[in-house]
């Protein structure tokens, strides 16, 4: 079967007399799985993801994304992709209803009227479905960006601190909502998150990057043992740190 996604020594240079935002990046993500992306401040997270996403143009390397070449067949693959961020605002004046709805006819989603009221159930946007997206909190803020990252049911999500600004409770709420979504659809799932609890969760495997580099990799219960630790914070802390594994 095509993998989700793949990169072949995907490297990334703003500038050319400095070290490079991400470097030889090569890995292939299968379908149906969820993946984590882990690193500090800097890491080469959000430039890994831009240009997944075929938003930043790559300095060299490769990157396929269901099985099209994002530097030659862009457009067939993000019909079929979505993504989201809390830290990337929709439109301020537009309703949430509005904003669903344009998002809509962008991905030529059909019956897209059924597919936001479902949406907005699902996210309990209700209460505030008419309400300019300038005027909601935070937490609701992220929920309407999740439930526009879903709006075209892609085959494949990436998603960048998808429970920041959440309560506990609102947070586990959409973790569960991640895991019955990929379970209904067999979607693939990249995950760029701070939450080592969220991480643990919901991810079969992790990427660990550093200084734009991939230093670790493996199931987060592999990690756990590799490096002795009992929880994945630790793991990322020792990696941060330059800690070796255990023995």
């Amino acid at each position: 079967m095509t993998p989700a996604m793949s990169c072949e020594a995907l490297t990334k240079r703003y500038d050319p007399t400095a070290p490079a935002a991400v470097e030889n990046l090569s890995f292939t993500m299968p379908r149906g799985a969820t993946w984590g992306l882990l690193g500090g401040n800097g890491a080469g997270k959000t430039t890994t993801i831009a240009m997944l996403l075929g938003l930043l143009i790559p300095t060299s390397g490769r990157v396929s994304v269901l099985g099209h070449d994002m530097a030659t067949d862009r457009f067939a693959a993000l019909a079929r992709v979505n993504f989201s961020s809390p830290y990337i605002a929709l439109p301020h004046r537009l309703t949430v209803r509005e904003n669903l709805t344009v998002y809509g006819h962008l991905y030529g989603v059909p019956q897209a009227k059924r597919r936001i009221a479902d949406l907005v159930e699902r996210f309990q946007m209700g209460d505030f479905i008419d309400r300019a997206a300038g005027q909601l909190s935070a937490g609701q803020k992220t929920r309407v960006a999740l439930a526009k990252s879903l709006i075209n049911t892609p085959d494949l999500l990436l998603l960048d601190e998808p429970t920041a600004s959440l309560d506990p409770d609102t947070g586990d709420w959409v973790r569960s909502l991640l895991e019955d979504y990929r379970a209904e659809t067999g979607a693939a799932i990249l995950l760029a998150s701070h939450n080592m609890n969220e991480v643990e969760r919901l991810c079969g495997h992790v990427l660990m990057l550093k200084q734009g580099r991939v230093v670790d990799s493996g199931s987060p219960a592999g990690l756990l043992e590799k490096y002795g630790r009992d929880d994945l914070e630790q793991v990322f802390l020792d990696i941060a740190r330059n800690r070796r594994a255990a023995a």
